[in-house]
């Protein structure tokens, strides 16, 4: 009995352990189409950090949604979303682009701006986050 009670202290100090680093927000955020969702996904990640700057954060990109991380892309007032990207960036933000994407519409990785990562395929990036128990953001 006298080996089972630190035993079980060590166990329960273990899990108590693995539930603080779970605690910590980790969302994937899904852009499919920039012109519907891009500014609108990027204010709710700065909005997000600004309540919870610890989240970790990546946003998935593909089909018309990846256009927002492309040099020179504007908002529907003109202003451009790499500075906003890039303030995102430098606060640990992962910017994700679907290399199936690049092949079905010809773009290439110069293209786009230097905060963009690229993933083989965006869905399966999407679904493979979530199984690791990331929460899902569709604006």
């Amino acid at each position: 009995m006298k080996r089972f009670l630190p035993s079980l202290a060590l166990a329960t100090l273990l899990s108590l352990s693995v539930g603080a680093v779970r605690a910590q927000d980790q969302v994937v955020y899904h852009v499919n189409d920039t012109q519907s969702q891009a500014l609108a996904a990027l204010r709710n990640v700065r909005n997000h950090l600004d309540t919870d700057p610890t989240a970790r954060i990546t946003v998935v990109a593909h089909a018309f949604g990846v256009d927002f991380l492309m040099e020179g892309m504007k908002d529907r007032s003109e202003n451009a979303f790499e500075p906003m990207v890039a303030a995102l960036k430098n606060r640990g933000v992962k910017f994700e682009v679907c290399e199936i994407t690049l092949k079905n519409r010809n773009l290439k990785k110069e293209q786009f701006i230097q905060e963009a990562d690229f993933t083989p395929s965006g869905v399966v990036r999407l679904t493979k986050l979530q199984m690791q128990g990331w929460a899902y953001i569709r604006p």
